[in-house]
C-alpha cells in the first residue's frame, strides 16, 4: 500500500472510532502541522499552543470530514483559523507588533545549529518582513512554496474559489516584496528570501538542505533569485553569506520555460494542440482563461491557459499559449510539449472567445451550422481577464476581471506538476520566437515578390516587430510595419496612407495569441464573408484550406497547422485562375539582416484611408 493510500486508510479508522488509528494520525499530524504554525507564528510557544489546540479540535470534528483524502487542507484549514483568532484580539496585535527578534534564541536552541547558514543581518530582516504580513498571506505563501500544495487544496484550507487563491497567492507575494523592499532589498531578492525563511524555520538541519522552491513560484529566474539579493543602497549581506546564496547550500528547482537547457529537444515529432468544443450535453469539463493586455478588440494580442476533465484524472490535459510560447500538458504520462503551433479545433470549427461581438460570432454558427454555447461579456478594460466554463450553470456568466500582471503569475508560466517532462518539439525559427519570410507569385499576369518579418510569440513582438514589403508588378510596392501601412510608387510617392496592421489582415498573426487558420477566418467574419473549411487530401490532416467566397472572388488558402503559417493562397474569380502568393518561412537567418530591411518611409503626398479588411488582397488584383 503506498502512503498516500495508508493515509486515507488511516483517516476512515479514525472516523469510524478506532483509538489506535487516531492516535497514529495525531502523531504523523503533529509534526508537519507544528513545522506550519511555527512559520506562520515564529513563536516556538504560540505553535505547540496552536498546534495542540488543532489537534484537539481534530479529535473532536474528524467525523465531519466528508473526504478522506482531503485531510490536510481539513487540518491546515483548522489550524489557520484558530490563528486567525489569535491574532483578531488587540492585545494580542499589540504583542505582535512589540515582538522583536527575541524569539531568535530559542528557535536557535530548537534548530540545532542552523544559525550558520544564513547571516544575521539577513535572517533578521527575512523574519521581520513575514511577520509583518497578514495571516492569510503568510498562510498561502507556506503551503504553496513549502508543503507545495496544489492551489485546489489551498481553496479548501482557506476556504475560498481556486481563482481567489491564486489572486491571494500573487497579492502575498507583492506584499512580501514590498517589506523587503522597504530594507534594500532588489525585485529578484523574493526567491531567496523564501528560501531563507524555509531554511530557518525548517525542522532539523537535514530538512533545512532539502529546502527548494521552483523559480517560476515567484515569477523570477535562477540568476535573479541568486544575485539580485540586496541592492547597492544597503550592504545587508556580507560576501560570505552572497556566496551561500549561489552554492550547493541553496537548492532551486529549475524553470520549466521554454529556454531550461534541461529540456529535451524534439523539433522532428510531438503532440498536437486540438481540442473538440464541448457542447451543453458534454460530459467533458472545460475551463478557459483568456487574458487582453491590451484590451480585448479585433485585432489585439490574448492569451489563453485551457483545461479539460478533471485534475488528477488520467484524461486530464492543460493548454497554455502564453506570451512565451505554446504548451501541451497531458496528465496521463506526465509530459509538457512546447509546439510550434497554437490551439485548434480538430473539427476544423472557429475558436470563439466571450469577448467577440455577439453579431460575428452569430455569423460564424451561421456559416459553420454549429451554434456555440459561449457567452458574451462586454467589458473592455485593459489588462482583463475572463475565466469561462463551457458548461456552465443556470445563471451562470463568464467572470470577467481586470488585472493588468496576469502575465507575470506563475500560473500563466507553469501550472503543472514539477516532475513533468518537457519535450521541446519547435522548429528553430519557433524556437527562436521569430524569423524571415519570403513572398512570390504572380496577380493578373504581374510579378509579385516580398518579404518581412514575423514573430511568433507575443515576447518577441516588441523587439522583433512583424513587417512586410511587396513589389506589385514594376511600379508598385505595399509595406507595413505594424504601426503604419502604405502603398507607393517607385519613385518615392505615396499614393495611399494606412493603419498599421491593414495589410497583415488575412495573414498569419502567431504572436497575437490565435493560430493562423482561426485568424483567417475570424478576419473574413469581421467583414462578413462566407468561408469554408476542410482538411487537405493527402495531407494527414496537417494542412487545412480554407476558402473565402466573396462577390466574384474566391480566395483559397493552404494553412500549416502544425507551424502555424500560412504556405499559399490561390486567387480565382468567374474567369478562372488569377494569381497566388508562396510563403516561405526561414529556418536560419544568419547574415541576412542586410537583405531583410525595411526601406525607409516615402515621401506623402495623399491622406490617410480607411482600411480595406481582408479584402486589400482585391488591390493586388486591380
Amino acid at each position: 500500500m503506498d502512503r498516500q493510500a495508508y493515509q486515507i486508510e488511516l483517516v476512515k479508522k479514525a472516523q469510524q472510532g478506532d483509538k489506535n488509528s487516531l492516535d497514529q494520525l495525531a502523531m504523523q499530524s503533529r509534526d508537519r502541522l507544528h513545522t506550519y504554525v511555527l512559520r506562520m507564528t515564529q513563536q516556538e510557544d504560540l505553535a505547540q499552543e496552536i498546534v495542540q489546540e488543532s489537534l484537539l479540535e481534530m479529535f473532536k470534528v474528524i467525523g465531519k470530514l466528508r473526504e478522506a483524502d482531503r485531510f490536510w487542507p481539513w487540518l491546515y484549514g483548522i489550524a489557520t483559523n484558530k490563528l486567525r483568532r489569535y491574532y483578531r484580539t488587540e492585545s494580542t496585535q499589540r504583542r505582535v507588533a512589540t515582538a522583536s527578534l527575541q524569539q531568535k534564541g530559542s528557535m536557535h536552541e530548537r534548530q540545532g545549529g542552523l544559525e550558520d547558514l544564513v547571516g544575521d543581518e539577513l535572517k533578521q530582516i527575512v523574519s521581520g518582513a513575514m511577520k509583518k504580513l497578514k495571516t492569510r498571506h503568510k498562510a498561502v505563501l507556506i503551503m504553496r512554496c513549502y508543503d507545495e500544495m496544489p492551489y485546489s487544496e489551498i481553496a479548501e484550507t482557506m476556504g475560498c474559489s481556486e481563482f481567489s487563491t491564486r489572486m491571494l497567492f500573487m497579492r502575498a507575494k507583492r506584499a512580501l516584496q514590498k517589506e523587503l523592499s522597504r530594507n534594500g532589498f532588489g525585485k529578484g531578492s523574493l526567491l531567496a528570501a523564501l528560501i531563507v525563511f524555509g531554511k530557518m524555520t525548517a525542522p532539523s538541519k537535514a530538512a533545512a538542505a532539502e529546502i527548494s522552491i521552483a523559480a517560476t513560484t515567484v515569477k523570477v529566474g535562477v540568476v535573479a533569485g541568486t544575485v539580485g539579493v540586496a541592492t547597492s543602497k544597503t550592504a545587508i549581506l556580507s560576501i560570505a553569506a552572497a556566496g551561500m546564496l549561489t552554492t550547493g547550500t541553496v537548492v532551486m528547482k529549475p524553470e520549466i520555460l521554454p529556454w531550461n537547457s534541461q529540456n529535451s529537444h524534439n523539433p522532428s515529432g510531438g503532440i498536437v494542440n486540438v481540442i473538440g468544443d464541448a457542447d451543453k450535453n458534454s460530459n467533458l469539463n472545460e475551463e478557459y482563461k483568456w487574458y487582453f493586455p491590451q484590451g480585448p478588440g479585433s485585432a489585439v494580442p490574448v492569451m489563453m491557459q485551457a483545461q479539460f476533465g478533471t485534475v488528477g484524472d488520467s484524461s486530464y490535459h492543460q493548454v497554455l499559449q502564453n506570451q512565451l510560447g505554446n504548451y501541451f500538458y497531458s496528465n496521463s504520462n506526465n509530459i509538457v510539449n512546447i509546439n510550434n503551433h497554437h490551439m485548434y479545433d480538430e473539427n476544423l470549427r472557429v475558436l470563439q472567445m466571450p469577448t467577440d461581438d455577439p453579431s460575428m460570432s452569430d455569423f460564424i454558427s451561421q456559416v459553420e451550422g454549429y451554434k456555440s454555447n459561449i457567452m458574451h461579456v462586454s467589458v473592455k478594460d485593459r489588462g482583463l481577464l475572463v475565466i469561462e466554463p463551457r458548461k456552465l450553470s443556470s445563471g451562470e456568466r463568464p467572470v470577467p476581471i481586470t488585472h493588468k500582471n496576469v502575465l507575470e503569475e506563475d500560473y500563466f508560466q507553469a501550472d503543472w506538476a514539477a516532475t513533468a517532462e518537457v519535450i521541446d518539439n519547435r522548429d528553430q525559427m519557433h524556437y527562436r520566437g521569430w524569423t524571415y519570410f519570403r513572398v512570390s507569385g504572380k496577380i493578373n499576369g504581374q510579378d509579385v515578390s516580398g518579404k518581412g518579418r514575423i514573430p511568433f510569440v507575443y515576447s518577441q513582438s516588441i523587439e522583433n516587430t512583424p513587417w512586410i514589403t511587396m513589389q506589385i508588378g514594376s511600379d508598385r510596392v505595399l509595406t507595413d510595419k505594424s504601426n503604419e501601412a502604405y502603398i507607393y510608387t517607385n519613385d518615392g510617392d505615396t499614393t495611399e496612407l494606412y493603419k498599421g496592421g491593414s495589410f497583415f489582415t488575412g495573414l498569419a498573426r502567431p504572436w497575437m495569441g490565435l493560430h493562423a487558420i482561426d485568424t483567417v477566418r475570424r478576419d473574413a467574419a469581421q467583414e462578413g464573408i462566407i468561408f469554408e473549411t476542410q482538411y487537405k487530401e493527402d495531407s494527414d490532416k496537417t494542412v487545412a484550406q480554407v476558402k473565402l467566397i466573396n462577390d466574384n472572388l474566391t480566395i483559397v488558402y493552404d494553412i500549416d497547422l502544425i507551424n502555424d503559417v500560412i504556405n499559399n493562397i490561390d486567387f480565382i474569380n468567374d474567369k478562372g485562375y488569377v494569381g497566388n502568393l508562396e510563403f516561405t518561412y526561414l529556418q536560419n537567418i544568419d547574415g541576412l539582416d542586410a537583405e531583410f530591411s525595411v526601406r525607409s518611409k516615402p515621401r506623402q503626398k495623399t491622406t490617410s484611408m480607411d482600411s480595406q479588411g481582408i479584402l486589400w488582397f482585391t488591390k493586388l488584383l486591380e
